[in-house]
């Protein structure tokens, strides 16, 4: 096996797709498979190594598809296995490798295989979900929480049992510690991998276990942060039992050993742990025998500035001695990190820029979300227009992930942007069809995208070489990257002022890089860099 084939993945760029808002073609306001294949070219123009599809499986759509209840076929609202099978044909033809998402740490409480096991305690799929009594008194079996608010367990009147659900209601967990679920779902994953695909982006991954003696969690430390916004309990809970079972590893490696059947595949696992998430991430990636790359929430929060970026990849670099990371500005469960990282006074496109050339210089592979390229902000939705049943819950202290999910403008003076001849699912924002995909010309967010993803192919130093930061400044992040004999020096001034940054003694033989978008100088041993501008320089 060619080593490239086998490591396509390592510095790869992953351009996700959220199908229901990515391109309709049917006129039902819903983007489908059809519409993914017909702006392919648009995909392949970023230069991506890979596309990451959310899910398009049969689903009740209680939470857009992150309700499975048929893992081996499309949903009627996304179109058919035979428009799968062509969306894959045209990405290959493109040379884009195709990662679809697997839900599988729940199922819908419409899968077959809930409706059998829900029906009584000694049919054959009994043990598949994860069951308990109530205690004397009634009440759910522990203090686990779910997610979108209130206990994670709810009463089946049928089996006069409780199942537990980190999520909806209607999203029931699996029982992981059941071996034939295990081979059941890794059948699931076979289907695919017959079908081409080229991976999977595994959802909610450390979440598959729980524990057997169903302990409460205890409170979670003060002082300590975590991934959940504060006007959710569930962020009050350490969660120690619920979730990250060191049996997982079990698992990771049967799912690797699936993969490895294949020639080319990879996993990338996502890891919501709090402040364990990069222990997390080592554990499921070191060795060679589970993941391939995971992916964390550290810089999918408020923070951005070079202390956060040192702190979380230094953390990364210590932690993981022989995994890999792929890092993420957004995707479809945040708020999107142009509105999360402008300050009062920013040109939103510069940050954009900005903050893209970033992601392109760090160690690791890169994930993009759809509409980032715009230089997309986070919609203002409505309450009555809401979909996500998280912000609903939540409303008005949280106010969900729709914002992140509207629809992509692809011309201006179309309707709803050229996504749909119908009324959208979630409202197209007027405001984005001024970064409609058909306005962005020279100069333009997208322009600098497909740009400096074309740059970063040509630097082996960025896609596969180390990094070692410089200093400590609080407005300029500096760090090296190497590979054999090249070395570049990346700098990144995130203040709002321009700074003349002296160059290191041991660095005074450089060359300024014609990077795009910068117009740093580099003049008598100091480089001189505008408000929220990046640098490159090669390095004797």
């Amino acid at each position: 096996m060619a080593e490239t084939m086998r490591h396509w993945w390592r510095g790869g760029v992953i351009y996700q797709i959220y199908p229901r808002s990515f391109q309709d073609t049917n006129g039902d306001g819903i983007g489908d498979l059809k519409g993914a294949t017909q702006r392919l070219d648009h995909i392949a123009s970023l230069g991506v190594d890979a596309v990451w599809l959310s899910p398009f499986f049969r689903s009740p759509m209680a939470d857009m598809g992150y309700d499975v209840s048929d893992y081996c076929d499309v949903d009627p609202i996304f179109g058919s296995l035979e428009d799968f099978d062509r969306f894959i044909e045209a990405a290959h033809a493109r040379g884009i490798k195709v990662i679809i998402d697997q839900v599988i740490s729940h199922t819908s409480d419409q899968h077959a295989w809930f409706r059998q096991s829900r029906s009584s305690k000694v049919n054959d799929k009994a043990d598949w979900y994860v069951w308990a009594d109530a205690k004397p008194d009634g009440t759910a079996p522990n203090n686990w929480l779910a997610i979108f608010g209130g206990p994670a367990w709810e009463w089946d009147t049928t089996r006069k049992q409780y199942y537990m659900h980190n999520f909806l209601a209607s999203q029931p967990d699996l029982n992981f510690h059941n071996p034939d679920v295990r081979a059941a779902v890794l059948d699931t994953a076979r289907f695919w991998l017959d079908r081409g695909v080229d991976g999977f982006r595994l959802d909610t991954v450390n979440y598959y276990f729980h524990d057997r003696k169903l302990r409460d969690n205890p409170p979670f430390p003060r002082g300590k942060t975590n991934d959940i916004p504060d006007t959710n309990p569930y962020g009050y809970q350490d969660h120690l039992y619920d979730k990250t079972q060191p049996e997982n590893l079990i698992f990771l490696r049967e799912f690797r050993a699936l993969l490895n059947e294949y020639e080319g595949r990879a996993a990338v696992g996502e890891v919501g742990d709090g402040e364990r998430s990069l222990k997390t991430v080592a554990a499921y990636t070191e060795g060679g025998d589970k993941l391939q790359m995971c992916y964390t929430f550290d810089f999918l929060s408020e923070n951005f500035d070079p202390a956060h970026i040192r702190n979380c990849v230094n953390a990364f670099e210590v932690a993981v001695k022989d995994g890999w990371v792929c890092w993420a500005f957004s995707n479809h469960d945040v708020k999107r990190h142009v509105t999360r990282f402008t300050q009062p006074g920013d040109d939103p496109a510069q940050v954009a820029k900005f903050a893209l050339t970033l992601l392109a210089c760090l160690r690791g592979s890169i994930c993009l979300y759809q509409g980032e390229e715009l230089g997309l902000q986070e919609a203002d939705i409505a309450f009555e227009d809401l979909r996500d049943p998280y912000g609903i819950r939540f409303w008005p202290g949280f106010k969900g992930r729709d914002g992140c999910r509207t629809p992509m403008p692809w011309e201006a003076d179309r309707p709803n942007a050229g996504f749909s001849t119908a009324k959208p699912w979630l409202p197209v924002p007027e405001d984005h069809r001024a970064h409609a995909a058909d306005t962005q010309g020279p100069g333009s967010v997208l322009a600098l995208y497909r740009a400096m993803l074309a740059f970063r192919k040509t630097q082996h130093a960025l896609v596969d070489g180390s990094i070692r930061f410089i200093g400590d400044d609080p407005e300029v992040l500096a760090f090296i990257r190497e590979e054999g004999n090249e070395r570049l020096m990346c700098l990144f001034n995130f203040g709002r002022e321009t700074v003349s940054w002296p160059v290191p003694e041991e660095f005074a033989s450089l060359k300024l890089l014609e990077l795009p978008g910068s117009v740093a100088i580099h003049m008598a041993g100091l480089i001189e860099l505008q408000p929220v501008e990046a640098a490159l320089a090669l390095l004797d």
